[in-house]
């Protein structure tokens, strides 16, 4: 089993490697769920299930016109897809595996089906950079539509936005360009694991948050940050060689002066310790 989860995470890299602007996120996401869990999963029925849902989308769009409210229709109402507002920092709502079967999830993980599915329909579909609740943005035949997956697929216009935008971040908070910036794929996976990160580190289960960021280096080789927790987090649990391996890694990239100087100065004190 070891083996076949080290297989499962080099093909998660693969799948990440590149510019990371645009990946398969079903089949990156349902990668995650296997890893994360630990055990083998026959994926099959869940690629089938959401080939069911591009099938029932196409016909839909076919005898109707495509527009956001078909895509909607088809994931949150013919196959009652919701956001799971009651058990939110549930794990399962990270889980792309379970939000299939329980069709219900976060935002993002719910946001990897929509994107999928319109995609498969050839639309423009990414996710967008608004703070604390994911959204993401459709384009068909030059409109362009924001779609919260969360809320059943609604989509969402300026004053929604606003009011989002304010319960997250107060009542003076207004909506600037930058909440509209399309964010690469990668991002999307990372924001779906660090999902999973964060409530491994409330319940303190460190070896479970050290497996999470392996995964999130699979997708995100290269960030410096996740390279320098991966360091401070080995440290803490005794792996002082992966620790090592990690701020080696960082302090070969480029990147913030500070961070590798931290990295450093850390880097030697276990160098000194394992001799």
């Amino acid at each position: 089993m070891a083996d076949d989860l080290t297989n499962e995470l080099g093909r998660l890299k693969d799948l990440c490697a590149g510019d990371g602007e645009r990946i398969d996120l079903l089949e990156a996401g349902l990668l995650l769920s296997v890893l994360g869990r630990g055990e083998a999963t026959d994926l099959a029925p869940f690629r089938q299930h959401v080939t069911a849902m591009t099938d029932e989308l196409a016909d839909l769009v076919h005898r109707r016109g495509a527009s956001p409210a078909s895509l909607s229709e088809v994931i949150a109402r013919s196959y009652a897809y919701r956001g799971d507002g009651e058990t939110y920092d549930d794990l399962q709502n990270a889980d792309l595996v379970r939000v299939i079967e329980r069709r219900k999830g976060l935002p993002v993980a719910l946001s990897i089906l929509y994107l999928h599915v319109a995609r498969a329909q050839g639309w423009q579909a990414e996710g967008l950079a608004f703070p604390g609740h994911f959204v993401i943005r459709i384009g068909i035949d030059g409109a362009r539509h924001v779609v919260d997956p969360f809320h059943e697929g609604a989509v969402r216009d300026a004053a929604d936005l606003r009011r989002l935008l304010r319960q997250v971040l107060g009542p003076e908070a207004e909506l600037a360009p930058g909440h509209f910036d399309p964010v690469p794929d990668r991002d999307v996976l990372l924001r779906l694991e660090n999902n999973v990160r964060l409530r491994l580190a409330r319940r303190e289960d460190w070896h479970g948050v050290a497996r999470s960021l392996d995964r999130m280096l699979a997708i995100a080789p290269e960030r410096a940050e996740l390279l320098f927790e991966a360091g401070q987090l080995n440290e803490r649990l005794d792996k002082h060689r992966a620790a090592i391996a990690a701020y080696e890694r960082l302090l070969a990239l480029d990147g913030d002066p500070d961070l590798h100087r931290r990295a450093s100065a850390l880097l030697q004190e276990l160098r000194r310790g394992l001799n």
